[in-house]
């Protein structure tokens, strides 16, 4: 597949994934629908994850996603929904319809004038390592997280880093999210230090994908 051809279809119900991937990942929804996802390798050479950049999918396959999601999240009657960017901010806003509701509320790491350095956090992420920026809160929207039932979305949660950092900004406001939510969980490397955050048992995905390694033969596995 071209790169630009991934995230486009969402496939219907067909064979569980093979045992070895040449390029790509299949990975499964709820229903058995599949959907195809590059492998990036990593650093290391040997090791490799499937990806997923939402914002560069089809309007069809974000619509599934959102749907899928928002579904999965209904469970714990969050009254507003809280993005995190870049890509989280793509998703939460499609699930937050989904879910019925008006708005949403963005974080951000652009630093407005009109914000407060009290109401950040240090923010890095899987997919840009050496990147230590600030997750920001708009104070305006304060008032719209008060005494509410938040539900707290990324598109995918890897290492656990973005997701820690919206949890600890959240908190300084007094707000403890009722449900976590992305699209895709990225192997289990976030779970060890989440099961001792507590937050673990909050989040839902659409699917999982597993850390992958290259045999000699190029395959993954």
């Amino acid at each position: 597949m071209e790169p630009h051809h991934f995230w486009q279809e969402i496939l219907p119900p067909g064979p569980a994934a093979p045992l070895k991937h040449d390029g790509f990942y299949t990975a499964t929804l709820a229903d058995g629908r599949r959907l195809r996802l590059p492998i990036r390798p990593l650093p290391d050479g040997r090791h490799g994850l499937a990806s997923l950049i939402v914002n560069q999918a089809s309007f069809a396959v974000l619509d599934a996603l959102a749907t899928d999601l928002a579904t999965r999240l209904a469970e714990f009657e969050p009254d507003v929904v809280v993005g995190l960017p870049t890509l989280g901010l793509t998703l939460a806003a499609e699930v937050a319809r989904k879910l019925g509701h008006s708005r949403y509320v963005p974080l951000g790491t652009s630093r407005k004038f009109w914000y407060e350095e009290t109401l950040s956090v240090p923010l890095s992420s899987v997919t840009t390592p050496d990147q230590v920026k600030r997750l920001y809160m708009d104070p305006r929207m304060l008032p719209l997280l008060v005494n509410r039932r938040v539900a707290l979305i990324d598109d995918a949660i890897s290492s656990g880093r973005s997701i820690r950092a919206g949890l600890t900004l959240l908190e300084t406001l007094g707000v403890r999210p009722v449900g976590i939510g992305a699209a895709m969980l990225q192997s289990d490397r976030w779970r060890d230090p989440a099961q001792a955050e507590g937050w673990s048992a909050r989040v839902r995905g659409c699917f999982t994908t597993p850390l992958l390694e290259r045999d000699s033969h190029g395959r993954w596995s």
